[in-house]
């Protein structure tokens, strides 16, 4: 980073956030002050303040009387709700999330499907093929099986709506409340190669869910695939409690 290059309170962040991550700004430790990262990054002091509180509301960092920022955690937390939702995920980071429905077709459910979702085989339901993008760059295609209780529902949204998990809380009252993740990597299959834009077999991050409203309503079956250079999931463990986060690839 030269001090003649403009960061923007959110590029700024983002670098602050690697350093911490990487083990640079240790917990306990105190940040330059701001006039120093405003040399560093070349940006005013308030865009640095900026990109400190965002710090600060993820529970990285806090200000301390006299003394500065000082780094609190090297560990961000997560709501649900960003976990479950990409678009939501993606602003909450500063970037921007974008979908486009690929294909859409109504058919009965797969044996799979069945199991998954909890209703009879062959029961009727509505699969989504969507790409998803962060900033314009397309990094992660995904699947997703519906119910019919629901299809109808899926169906009705643009095609290039960001979120669906939004859209469906918002505008029909459907309100995911538990959601099951399994995680694996797998060659990219041909058409996952055309519609990712890279070569067939190539590694990609998989991310398989199901999740339910809280009255255990199955809302969807289906699967993520990322591209290997975009998110990581970390998983922190301890004897009270086991948690799931999506994070940036922090290069």
């Amino acid at each position: 980073m030269t001090a003649d290059s403009t960061r923007s309170h959110t590029a700024i962040m983002r670098d602050l956030l690697a350093r911490i991550v990487d083990g640079e700004f240790a917990p306990g430790t105190t940040l330059p002050s701001e006039s120093k990262l405003s040399q560093h990054y070349g940006a005013a002091r308030g865009t640095v303040r900026n990109a400190l509180a965002a710090l600060e509301g993820r529970g990285l960092v806090a200000p301390v009387q006299g003394s500065g920022w000082v780094v609190r955690s090297s560990r961000q937390n997560q709501s649900f709700a960003e976990l479950r939702s990409f678009a939501q995920w993606a602003r909450s980071k500063g970037m921007t999330p974008g979908g486009l429905v690929r294909l859409a077709e109504f058919g009965e459910a797969s044996q799979g499907e069945a199991r998954s979702l909890r209703v009879a085989p062959s029961s009727r339901v509505i699969r989504v093929t969507r790409t998803r993008s962060l900033d314009g760059r397309t990094v992660m295609l995904e699947r997703t099986c519906y119910p019919e209780w629901i299809a109808d529902k899926v169906a009705s949204i643009p095609d290039d709506e960001a979120s669906v998990v939004e859209t469906l809380r918002t505008h029909f009252g459907v309100d995911t409340a538990h959601a099951e993740h399994s995680i694996d990597a797998i060659p990219a299959s041909s058409a996952d190669a055309e519609l990712l834009g890279i070569r067939r077999s190539s590694p990609l991050l998989r991310v398989r869910r199901v999740s339910f409203t809280r009255g255990g309503a199955p809302i969807e079956f289906g699967e993520d695939r990322y591209l290997p250079d975009t998110v990581t999931f970390q998983v922190a463990t301890s004897s009270d409690s086991n948690a799931l986060n999506r994070a940036e690839f922090l290069r």
